[in-house]
Parts: C-alpha cells; sequence; structure tokens
C-alpha cells in the first residue's frame, strides 16, 4: 500500500493513523494469537473417529494424496501437501481451477483426494465432486462446515471450524486458516508414525538442509585421512611434536606407541601449558607430556556425535578410530564447520 505524498492517505483513501499506541497494537497482537491458540486447542477436542478413519484411508491408498485448495485455502494446501511429501507421504498439490482445465490427469484411482474448504462450498472445488466421484477416487474434507456440498461427498470430514475469526473485524481468514493448518500437521504426524517414519528417513528427504547434513553425514565424510593425519611416536621429543602439528594443521597430534596403537594426544593447549611451566621443551618426550587414553570416535559414527563429544568434553580436535581401535583419521571443528554440521 503506497502513501500519497500530497494528502497522505494510501491507494485506497484511508488516512494513516498519525500515532500508534503501542499498548492497543499489542493487546490486538495477543488476542489475535490467543484466539488462534483457542481454536486449535477446540479443534483438538473434537478429534474424533473421523481422524482415524482419515488415517486409515490414506494408509490404504497405494498412490499420493492430492490436496487441493482456493485462496488462503489453497495456500494452506501447499504446505499440507509439502509437509505429508516431507514425513513419509506421497502427496502433491493440484490447484482446483487449473484440474478443469486439464490437470485434472494428474490424479489417478490409486490418489486420494484432500480436498480443504472453510465454507464447503467453493465452486472451483464442487465442480470435480462428479468427476472424482466417477473416477472413484476417495476424498477427504477438511471444511468448517459439516453439511456443505463438500462434507457430503466425501468419505470422510475433518471439522475445522471456529467460533471466530482471529481478525477483529471477523472477516479475514486467520484462526481457521490456523486450525488448516495445525489438522493437516497432525494428519502428517498420524501417518509419520503409522508408517514407521525415522529420523533418517526425514534426512533423505531434506538432504540439502540442516537436519539433512546432522543425519546424513558421517565421520568418514569429512574427517582428515593418509598423510593429513598427524602421527607422533612416544619416544618423540616436544620439538618432534611441534613441527608435526604445524606441517599438518589440526591444532593437536596423535601418539603412538611401537605398534601403532594409540596412547596419547597432544595439543597446543598443552605446549602452551608447557611454555608457561617453564619446562625444557629440547629434553622432554612425548609420553612424559602427551594426554594418555585421549577421546576417540569411530569413523562410522554421525558427524553431529562427534560435535556432540567435542562440546561435551571442550575440546577442538578428536581422533578418529577404525572398527578394530586403529588409528584411520582425525577431525576438528574447522572440518565440522566447513561441512556445516555445526
Amino acid at each position: 500500500m503506497g502513501w500519497c505524498c500530497a494528502c497522505l492517505t494510501d491507494n485506497a483513501g484511508m488516512t494513516p493513523p498519525t500515532q500508534l499506541d503501542p499498548a492497543h497494537v499489542l493487546a490486538l497482537a495477543r488476542e489475535a494469537l490467543a484466539t488462534e491458540a483457542q481454536a486449535v486447542q477446540a479443534a483438538g477436542q473434537r478429534l474424533g473417529p473421523a481422524f482415524v478413519q482419515a488415517v486409515e484411508l490414506v494408509l490404504r491408498v497405494p498412490g499420493r494424496v492430492v490436496v487441493m485448495g482456493m485462496g488462503k485455502s489453497g495456500h494452506v494446501g501447499r504446505k499440507v501437501a509439502a509437509t505429508l511429501a516431507s514425513t513419509g507421504t506421497p502427496a502433491m498439490f493440484v490447484h482446483p481451477a487449473e484440474a478443469s482445465h486439464g490437470d485434472l490427469g494428474m490424479i489417478t484411482p490409486a490418489d486420494v483426494v484432500l480436498a480443504i474448504s472453510n465454507s464447503g462450498e467453493s465452486d472451483e472445488l464442487t465442480v470435480l465432486l462428479p468427476v472424482l466421484k466417477r473416477m472413484n477416487i476417495p476424498l477427504l474434507a477438511m471444511t468448517a462446515r459439516p453439511e456443505s456440498t463438500l462434507a457430503r461427498h466425501a468419505r470422510q470430514v475433518l471439522d475445522t471450524s471456529v467460533d471466530k475469526e482471529a481478525c477483529p473485524l471477523n472477516l479475514a481468514p486467520t484462526a481457521s486458516t490456523t486450525v488448516q493448518m495445525a489438522m493437516g500437521d497432525a494428519l502428517a504426524v498420524a501417518l509419520l508414525d503409522a508408517r514407521g517414519f525415522k529420523p533418517d528417513d526425514f534426512a533423505r528427504s531434506h538432504p540439502g538442509g540442516a537436519l539433512g547434513r546432522k543425519l546424513l553425514t558421517h565421520v568418514r565424510d569429512v574427517m582428515r585421512s593418509g598423510d593429513a593425519v598427524p602421527r607422533a611416536s612416544a619416544s618423540a621429543t616436544v620439538m618432534a611434536l611441534m613441527r608435526e602439528i604445524s606441517a599438518k594443521g589440526l591444532g593437536a597430534t596423535s601418539v603412538l606407541n611401537d605398534d601403532g596403537d594409540i596412547v596419547g594426544i597432544f595439543t597446543d593447549g598443552d605446549l602452551r601449558r608447557l611454555i608457561e611451566q617453564g619446562v625444557d621443551l629440547r629434553a622432554a618426550l612425548a609420553r612424559d607430556v602427551m594426554h594418555p587414553n585421549p577421546h576417540t570416535v569411530a569413523e562410522t559414527a554421525l558427524a553431529a556425535d562427534a560435535a556432540q563429544l567435542m562440546e561435551v568434553h571442550r575440546i577442538s580436535s578428536v581422533l578418529v578410530v577404525d572398527a578394530q581401535g586403529r588409528l584411520c583419521g582425525a577431525l576438528n571443528t574447522h572440518d565440522l564447520m566447513r561441512a556445516k554440521v555445526i
């Protein structure tokens, strides 16, 4: 909405307020949130056998959930379809107006249609009902009016009615769309649980997101390996330890015995403390200054678990071991940050 500089009115002819009343603004916002919260709670209390039967119907169909809705209900429908699809229930949104002009061909008898309409009388939806019936496609309705045309044609009806909208004029879809959104989430959650959907399954459908990285990235995917892993013998001098730390850039080096087993770790922090204590660095050996029995992580572990290990023990580097407990890699917080695990 743009203001006219000449008359300080907006394009609709309404004069803007000269000064906002902060108390009134906050009171109105809190009332809107309370109205929507109460509407969602009321919808939850109304849930009954119809919801269970809706879940059972979706589980039975071999195809997808095709979500439809007009206007604000259409916006909600897109989100519901996306949530279903990302939680193990194949779903897509089809615009009902476009369905009448060819997109109906996207729907197959193996699918189930979830139609969202507050009034249950949206022309773009009701005109499709006879066609869906002829195709024997099961219909779920999400509506505020169980007596509506949409509800009468549906196998199951999810009641999304509200006592009032959050809009102070009781006109703009606000509480009603919130209840629709919450009902869609409730349906997705119930289906997720019924399908035995696990965090790994969620990650596979979100490979580019933060959760996907945390659940799909393993230590072996981000660790340093081969010659990049700092190694020193237990008999090495502190000067040799320093050279290995500098050469590998990890901020630490593993300490190994003659059989190649991990016996300790030596870090930049250890070096600083030796200097502060006045230790003769030229005479000290690795076995005398290392931390024995250092924390390690398996190469098969999730990178997120390695991050948690380092956070809990307040360390910035950790050694990686294979199935036999032998050193095979190393990892620090910078490696995890580059992989966007943390």
